[in-house]
């Protein structure tokens, strides 16, 4: 594989390729010949079939028609009920990229109007889903992604030549080893390195938001891990107690590739950027600046689900839906060409949801299965969610019904948006009365990603979506996006309340309770996992007096409120849907790994894998590692 480029250029006709480059794991042949750009794809197709590698044929900057005439054909080309909202250039790579709300109506018949645009610019289009509600995040990340873009296309060549070293197996004893840095028996800070004798890999680097201690954070100074070293990091999904630390890594130094699906990587810099923000608030130093999410969004190589790539000369992956939050994905590692098969679900939900369809569980090959274990206890056994959800309406017009406030505590990601979906059909019914549902927080920016990434969202969700009917435009949500409209919600009439952070550990969420904890009138509804020592989990095991610090000083406030916790809305997999996994899991694992719950929990599911299924279990502490093949 090392001379491939030279092998591919050979098998061509001779003169017709400008250049050939790596982006990543794939190929990409620049060509200077207009006509082998029009007719040579049968040609590419045959050198794809000899070295089963991915390549894709664009046009050499010198035979690109201008900018300004491209963007006047596209706009001849594209019909307009496809609605484009904006033309982006990547001269650096002759991409064009072309953002719309209606896709399929940009692409065409088969394809048939890039086609076009390609045959009489030469530029080769991509379409992109515009967002129904505006994301500023987005267009922040489209920015640093497609302009002044020579350095992103050095670096994906960059990639490509590591990927692509030699590397002889018969040479080598080949092993595999995995190394717990964090969330080993605990809930957050998912961290883990995946060895072999040629690569080291970082599997997710979390925060652990809930703790206040020198537990936070991964165990990034283990003698296993040096950064200079890591060939990739791979995020399963965006909350912050597996994405957390990544910008910290890049502060650091680390300049290599962080895979991860394109929803995982714009909710991941957003969660980031609010990180910091709310480290100012607090008048804390923030770990990372803007500066360091940028360079992380600089390095990301994007997946969808089921694309394979190689990510190191011996390890391929595949992302699987995780049925967690938007973008979450389960991650299958092909190590050693066939090795050693190994899984990692991150945190994963086997159970329909309004908003997601549930985890996948058929893979090609498995040896090893990592899985999680948050609620993996005898006890946390969740109640059909239709029984849930009709917890969730009668305790909202109790709430109402005596003239209060209720408060939802929520991630920002996945549980709030489920949340929204159940109290707007409520609403439509007339099952609950229509008071305003308030949104505050980083919950607006999120639902706006949530629109531009339809596909990734359940069946139901994303035909409403494409039908213009889409739920998270119903005029019953009202945006909260200042301290005058928080202070006007306070002071306003009944209404229900969705606010950032979950745990109540710092976000808007911290702010209304302190208001709203001393009347018994109001309601506050734990819908999510309250980290232990959060004051969520406090409040919820009967906390009566909290303290807050309110502009350097301390206020301490009674808590009359009533709190209800209401399991089964969670987007973790309960401990009867992770039995299901495991049972339904094809084909059978030997061993299965169980991390990212609380000791008790971790170990009491880990024994009832063994016990009905007789499939060897660890349960690794942080700083252990496990070697898997």
């Amino acid at each position: 594989m090392a001379d491939i480029l030279k092998t591919i250029e050979n098998q061509l006709p001779q003169g017709v390729v400008a250049s050939t480059i790596f982006e990543g794991a794939n190929i990409v042949i620049y060509t200077s010949d207009r006509d082998f750009l029009r007719e040579g794809d049968a040609a590419v197709k045959e050198v794809v079939n000899s070295i089963k590698k991915r390549i894709e044929l664009r046009a050499d900057k010198s035979i690109l028609l201008s900018q300004e005439e491209t963007e006047k054909k596209i706009r001849e080309i594209i019909p307009q009920e496809a609605d484009l909202t904006k033309i982006i250039f990547d001269p650096q790579r002759s991409v064009v990229v072309i953002e719309t709300k209606k896709p399929g109506l940009a692409i065409g018949k088969a394809g048939s109007l890039l086609k076009e645009i390609k045959k009489s610019t030469f530029w080769t289009p991509q379409v992109q889903r515009s967002s129904a509600i505006r994301s500023k995040i987005t267009e922040k990340i489209r920015e640093v992604l497609y302009q002044d873009n020579s350095y992103r296309k050095k670096f994906l060549n960059s990639i490509g030549e590591k990927i692509y070293k030699e590397w002889n197996p018969d040479k080598i004893e080949e092993w595999v080893r995995l190394t717990a840095l964090g969330s080993g028996r605990q809930v957050g800070r998912s961290c883990f390195l995946l060895q072999t004798p040629i690569s080291r890999i970082l599997i997710d680097c979390g925060i652990d938001v809930s703790s206040t201690g020198k537990d936070k954070y991964p165990y990034l100074e283990a003698p296993e891990l040096d950064l200079s070293t890591v060939d990739a990091i791979v995020l399963s999904h965006a909350h912050i107690d597996h994405s957390g630390l990544i910008p910290y890594l890049y502060k650091m130094g680390y300049r290599g590739p962080v895979y991860m699906t394109p929803p995982t990587r714009d909710i991941a810099a957003l969660l980031a950027l609010d990180f910091i923000g709310v480290a100012y608030k607090q008048a804390a130093t923030p770990l990372f600046r803007s500066s360091d999410v940028r360079m992380m969004v600089k390095h990301s190589v994007c997946l969808n689900y089921h694309e394979v790539t190689d990510i190191t000369p011996d390890v391929r992956i595949t992302f699987y839906n995780a049925g967690h939050i938007l973008g979450s994905a389960m991650i299958h590692f092909n190590i050693g060409n066939g090795l050693h098969n190994y899984l990692y679900t991150g945190d994963s939900k086997f159970g329909r949801s309004r908003l997601l369809d549930p985890a996948a569980s058929h893979f090609p090959r498995l040896e090893t299965l990592q899985v999680e274990s948050t609620y993996g206890g005898k006890t946390n056994v969740a109640p059909p969610r239709r029984e849930v959800e009709k917890q969730l309406i009668e305790y909202v017009n109790k709430i109402i019904g005596r003239g209060g406030k209720l408060l939802i505590p929520e991630l920002g990601v996945g549980r709030a948006q489920e949340t929204m979906l159940v109290l707007d059909e409520a609403m439509r019914l007339g099952k609950l009365p229509k008071v305003p549902i308030y949104i505050d927080g980083m919950i607006w920016d999120i639902n706006a990603l949530h629109t531009a990434y339809p596909d990734f969202l359940s069946n139901s969700i994303r035909a409403s979506i494409f039908s213009d009917k889409n739920p998270f435009l119903s005029e019953i949500f009202k945006q909260v996006g200042s301290p005058q409209e928080r202070k006007a919600v306070i002071e306003g009439g009944p209404c229900v309340i969705l606010a950032t952070s979950g745990m109540l550990a710092g976000g808007a969420s911290v702010e209304y309770f302190r208001e709203l904890a001393d009347n018994e009138k109001n309601g506050i509804a734990f819908v999510c996992y309250q980290g232990a020592g959060s004051l969520g989990r406090q409040v919820q095991e009967g906390l009566k007096e909290a303290t807050f610090n309110v502009e350097g000083k301390e206020e301490r406030v009674e808590i009359k409120l009533e709190v209800a916790t209401l399991e089964g809305f969670s987007a973790h997999s309960s401990r009867n849907e992770l039995m299901a996994f495991v049972s339904n899991i094809t084909p059978r694992p030997r061993k299965v790994i169980v991390n990212h719950g609380e000791q008790s929990k971790a170990l009491d599911f880990a024994s009832s894998i063994y016990r009905s299924y007789k499939i060897e279990t660890v349960v690794p502490k942080n700083l252990e590692t496990v070697r898997l093949r």
